[in-house]
């Protein structure tokens, strides 16, 4: 009898774990890119919707650490606001990671300024000169006599990687720059400071910011795609291997014609 008990425990027990597994549903962890956070946020928002099953956690910290979450395994998909680097690759296939990418949109990074700046245009030339110390007054280009205040990504931003090897071709950074961790970050700082000048995703364009036209160019869905806006790039999301189950659903989803919808809902630019 006391056997029969136990057993009959045993089997209560394992059914309650069974039905408790079925209730959570699947779990999938998406780290990195803030450029990237509004659109999949947006996105598992909508995805949540059609399977309810499915819980998705959505956080950034910047491409490089979702690449690095990739590597760890301590997440499903990284968001990158760029391609991975050769010695990324090289350190995923030590520890038998494969790094997939899978482009999921298009974005321009956007020099911005106060609105209370007159400044409308500048040229790659001179976003270069500002960055690495050489033009330090607004005045050195039309503008007022004030001392310009640099905004700058940190290092583990993909935003950063690309802004440092379009804009100022792989020259530093001015080490008086104020580093910023996140796009909104920089927005924030931005709206706040007269003076101040930074560069963002297109998808965080606000009213408390002005949009600067790069080379007389201004950032749309348009000039991104043809490739006339001088600092556009592709967004990716990288999974270990290709993905299956929820997690290539989730991915097909994006990429999907009503996906793609919910991209250009979040300011960004749709791959078609």
């Amino acid at each position: 009898m006391k056997q029969t008990g136990f057993i009959t425990g045993l089997l209560v027990l394992l059914m309650v774990f069974i039905v408790n597994t079925a209730f959570c549903g699947t779990s999938i962890v998406i780290k990195g890119s803030t450029t990237v956070l509004p659109i999949c946020q947006k996105i598992a928002e909508e995805f949540m919707k059609i399977q309810p099953d499915t819980n998705l956690s959505v956080s950034g910290g910047g491409s490089g650490n979702g690449i690095k979450a990739i590597m760890d395994k301590t997440c499903d998909i990284a968001m990158s606001s760029r391609f991975i680097k050769a010695k990324e690759i090289a350190l995923a296939c030590e520890k038998d990671i494969l790094p997939v990418p899978h482009r999921i949109a298009i974005d321009c990074i956007v020099p911005v300024v106060h609105p209370e700046n007159k400044i409308t245009n500048i040229t790659m030339e001179q976003l270069k000169k500002i960055y690495t110390g050489k033009i330090t007054n607004w005045k050195e280009f039309g503008g007022i006599n004030k001392k310009i205040v640099i905004i700058s990504r940190d290092t583990s931003s993909g935003t950063y990687e690309v802004w440092h090897k379009k804009v100022l071709k792989k020259e530093r950074v001015i080490p008086s720059a104020l580093l910023q961790a996140s796009n909104g970050a920089v927005a924030q700082a931005i709206s706040y400071n007269k003076y101040a000048i930074g560069y963002i995703g297109i998808g965080y364009i606000n009213k408390d910011l002005k949009a600067l036209k790069v080379n007389g160019i201004t950032a749309t869905s348009d000039t991104a795609l043809n490739g006339m806006f001088p600092i556009s790039r592709p967004l990716f999301l990288f999974t270990n291997g290709w993905p299956e189950g929820k997690s290539a659903s989730f991915i097909n989803f994006i990429v999907s014609p009503k996906g793609q919808s919910f991209v250009k809902a979040a300011g960004f630019v749709p791959l078609f």
